[in-house]
């Protein structure tokens, strides 16, 4: 360590003091900018638990939301009240706005000091000094640049996990109203077979009908009865699925699904400029711009700081033969065997690939874009051919079934036979309209900037599966 003698040495440390003040962590910590970007993207309202008397209030809005039964509205805003793991994504904003203040602080100085005692004189030798990293005064700028491309980053992550489970309730929603209505379809069935069986019964104790006949009527009934049962357990695990999303357990799992799946909607979504939109609104393509900017503020810091890496100065004070010596210190990395040339080939790479990542996220977002929209027009189209073709004339079937009934032209089994497959259609109608909401869920979610994977969601529940081929074999 070399001293130096200089009338500058107060003012030293006087640096030294001012540079090492203290900073607090601001207790908001981005969520009100949080707050603003979901007012653009939807209006969803969110709040963050952090122990105030508040969080009592927001439990008491999620009670009073349950009195009555939940509609897909009410599931949203429960769900970004209540989900725990919705709760534990807001601390990365703590953390995020932690590093970003840390960013603005000098590294603490460093105390040193040694103690000598001379083997033939009677004196005490001593030298305490205290130093500090001076160099990274100057790069304060691009660090807080840096924390502070990362702390927006996490804002919009936290905006977008935010975003992410609107869109999973409400798709969730809408599979456990569709699983409620094919329940309800397939009591009917179930109501339908019961009937025919009990009329084959009869008449195969008149002795009007064969063995097989009726073994093929109760065969359809117990068909009817398992679907029942597996519609049964469909909407058992939609409602679970929504227990988890809105945070649910205990007593609060008894709540009701209010409504049943709205109908197609009368005037058509405006989707004329869709890719353009898309990546105007999209979360993903603004996180990757903040990553860009990220890896080039730290390459500007590696490259600032490559051949200078560390530079300290301090105030030291020495007894050397009982004379008292006070100075300045610098301390001086040499660069000789790393002068930061991997790091910079590494920064370099990294902002390239980061680059390349951008514009495939962005054909991606395109592509998806597209595809969002053709999904929404095909279910929109076939719901609407479902509700205003075959609907209508499985309707005028079945009432003509029931007049020739009425006039002894069909039989029993006949009639039973046209109301199954109007219920059938009934079911592939519930189907589809499921289909066309979950595709409009993804086509809003797309524009509100979220890049959902997937298609449209298919029926998974088994109740779906066709009791034509039942029917077939009962011989009807």
């Amino acid at each position: 360590m070399t001293i130096i003698k200089s009338k500058y040495r107060s003012l030293v440390l006087a640096v030294l003091v001012l540079v090492t003040g203290c900073a607090t962590v601001p207790e908001d910590a981005g969520f009100s900018d949080v707050q603003e970007k979901l007012n653009q993207r939807g209006g969803y309202q969110a709040r963050w638990h952090t122990g105030s008397a508040e969080d009592q209030a927001v439990e008491q809005q999620v009670s009073a939301m349950m009195q009555e039964g939940i509609n897909v509205e009410k599931a949203v805003q429960i769900a970004l009240l209540n989900n725990p793991r919705l709760q534990a994504t807001y601390e990365d904003l703590g953390v995020a706005q932690a590093n970003l203040v840390q960013a603005g602080l000098l590294s603490n100085p460093l105390l040193h000091g040694q103690v000598t005692f001379p083997r033939d004189e009677d004196i005490t030798n001593f030298d305490f000094g205290v130093s500090l990293n001076f160099l990274r005064v100057f790069s304060i700028p691009l660090r807080k640049k840096l924390a502070g491309a990362e702390f927006d980053s996490a804002k919009l992550s936290v905006t977008a996990a935010v975003l992410d489970l609107a869109g999973e309730v409400r798709e969730a929603f809408y599979r456990a109203q569709a699983a409620v209505q094919t329940k309800d379809m397939m009591e009917q069935v179930v109501e339908s077979t019961g009937a025919a069986l009990y009329a084959a019964q009869r008449l195969y104790e008149a002795g009007n009908i064969t063995d097989l006949r009726l073994a093929n009527q109760q065969a359809l009934h117990q068909e009817a009865r398992l679907l029942l049962a597996t519609a049964e357990m469909a909407v058992q695990q939609a409602r679970e699925r929504l227990n988890v999303l809105m945070g649910f357990w205990g007593q609060d799992t008894q709540w009701r699904i209010a409504g049943k799946l709205p109908g197609l909607p009368q005037q058509p979504i405006d989707t004329s400029e869709i890719e353009n939109r898309a990546v105007e609104r999209s979360l993903d393509l603004e996180m990757a711009r903040h990553r860009l900017v990220a890896i080039a503020t730290r390459l500007g810091l590696d490259t600032n700081t490559r051949l200078v890496p560390e530079l300290d100065l301090g105030y030291v004070l020495e007894r050397d033969d009982g004379e008292y010596e006070d100075g300045i210190s610098l301390g001086l990395q040499i660069p000789i065997f790393d002068v930061g040339q991997a790091r910079l080939a590494a920064g370099r790479a990294e902002f390239r690939r980061a680059q390349q990542q951008y514009l495939a996220k962005a054909i991606e977002v395109r592509s998806a874009a597209r595809m969002a929209r053709e999904s929404v027009k095909t279910a929109h189209a076939q719901t609407k051919h479902l509700e205003q073709v075959l609907l209508p004339l499985s309707q005028r079937i079945v009432d003509g079934t029931l007049l020739e009934y009425n006039a002894m032209q069909v039989g029993v089994f006949r009639l039973l036979q046209v109301q199954e497959r109007q219920i059938e259609l009934g079911r592939r109608y519930i189907d589809n309209l499921r289909d066309y909401w979950i595709a409009r869920n993804q086509l809003d979610q797309m524009l509100n900037g979220r890049l959902r994977p997937g298609g449209i969601g298919m029926a998974a529940d088994a109740s779906a599966v066709s009791l034509s081929a039942a029917a077939g074999a009962g011989g009807h």
